[in-house]
């Protein structure tokens, strides 16, 4: 936690085991694309929680869920799911932050006493070892408290470049919205990253399923569930504007 408020990000170290390594690989194998999903130099598939029971342990890992509760409240929910592969010559994106629930003036965030909330973050499972050619996020630490997004072509916060993650397979890169980060490319010539990504958010912040106006959980997903992914999942206790 003291991390996620210092440096807008932590890095978890083993908590997928080799054979749950194995495991979501083969599952991202197997899927096939609906609806916003899109594939090419770049595999992304949406909304992978509602395809089949198998993602629903990675919605509560242990060690991934407390950090989760912990920052957003015991209330706090899943928004989004999405598995990748990005294959050789993928570009990555830009310097970005994800979400911003306000711009908020420096002479606030730059006093030691504030606390600035949590609203949204994102696990990002990685399933390779992560290297400077195959992939890395790129982080600015501390860019979270910059109170509002990079610029176009901005590169760099306070004199800081984004630096790159690099970490094994089973590693979880848990970041904050408002951090500015990047995807790079894949330069490597026969290895494709594969990455799955849970966001979670605060109980007031909407989840992202889509196709929204057909949304239908699938049966067979919510009687597998635990009490708690069925929280996750949208399963609340009634609350101010249910």
């Amino acid at each position: 936690m003291q991390a996620l408020h210092d440096q807008g990000f932590v890095l978890l170290r083993g908590v997928l085991s080799p054979s749950l390594v194995d495991e979501v690989r083969a599952a991202i194998d197997q899927l096939m694309p609906i609806h916003w999903d899109y594939t090419g130099l770049v595999d992304h598939y949406k909304c992978v929680l509602n395809r089949n029971p198998i993602w629903l342990p990675y919605l509560d890992l242990p060690g991934v869920i407390e950090l989760a509760e912990a920052g957003m409240g015991e209330d706090c929910h899943v928004i989004g799911q999405t598995a990748w592969r990005c294959h050789p010559g993928f570009i990555g994106a830009d310097l970005h932050a994800d979400y911003l629930a306000m711009e908020l003036p420096s002479s606030l965030l730059e006093d030691p006493t504030f606390e600035l909330p949590m609203q949204i973050c994102t696990a990002q499972l990685y399933l390779d070892e992560i290297t400077e050619d195959l992939c890395p996020t790129l982080v600015i630490p501390g860019s979270h408290r910059a109170g509002r997004k990079p610029l176009e072509g901005e590169t760099s916060w306070r004199g800081q470049q984004a630096q790159p993650v690099l970490c094994q397979p089973g590693d979880v890169l848990f970041l904050r919205s408002e951090l500015w980060h990047a995807g790079s490319r894949n330069r490597t010539r026969d290895r494709t990253r594969y990455l799955l990504q849970v966001h979670y958010g605060r109980r007031m912040v909407a989840q992202k399923f889509s196709p929204y106006l057909d949304w239908q959980f699938n049966p067979a997903v919510l009687d597998a569930c635990t009490p708690r992914q069925r929280r996750l999942l949208g399963d609340h206790e009634s609350a101010e504007y249910d």
